[in-house]
């Protein structure tokens, strides 16, 4: 990938984050962008979104929806040659993230067995 793009993905990824903090109402729900992918001709682009505090499946939905609403804002302050075609996709790695360090500090809590002695 092009050095250009890699800074177009950059930019794009906090833009579109600050439109999500600003605009929406999340009630109780993280939502975060954690990355974005354009294609190489800056027509499409994947929006790798996390959402923490309840199901990914609405918050998702309704990014989708508003794409439209959210490409216009968007790029009112990054001015591109085209306007990508903005698709979110859920993001899971916070979650499971998330889910990995509960069960390290489960199994921390666990009772220590016995250490064998030596023969």
């Amino acid at each position: 990938m092009s050095r250009r793009l890699d800074r177009v993905n950059e930019l794009l990824r906090r833009e579109i984050g600050n439109v999500i903090q600003k605009d929406y109402e999340w009630h109780g729900k993280l939502v975060t962008v954690s990355d974005v992918e354009i294609t190489q001709d800056l027509k499409e682009g994947k929006v790798w979104t996390s959402v923490l505090g309840g199901d990914a499946g609405p918050v998702i939905d309704k990014l989708n929806r508003d794409h439209g609403s959210i490409q216009s804002k968007i790029m009112k302050r990054v001015v591109l040659k085209s306007t990508p075609v903005l698709r979110f996709c859920c993001d899971r790695s916070a979650a499971r993230g998330v889910g990995l360090v509960n069960l390290l500090e489960e199994v921390d809590k666990l009772p220590k067995a016995p250490e064998a002695e030596p023969e």
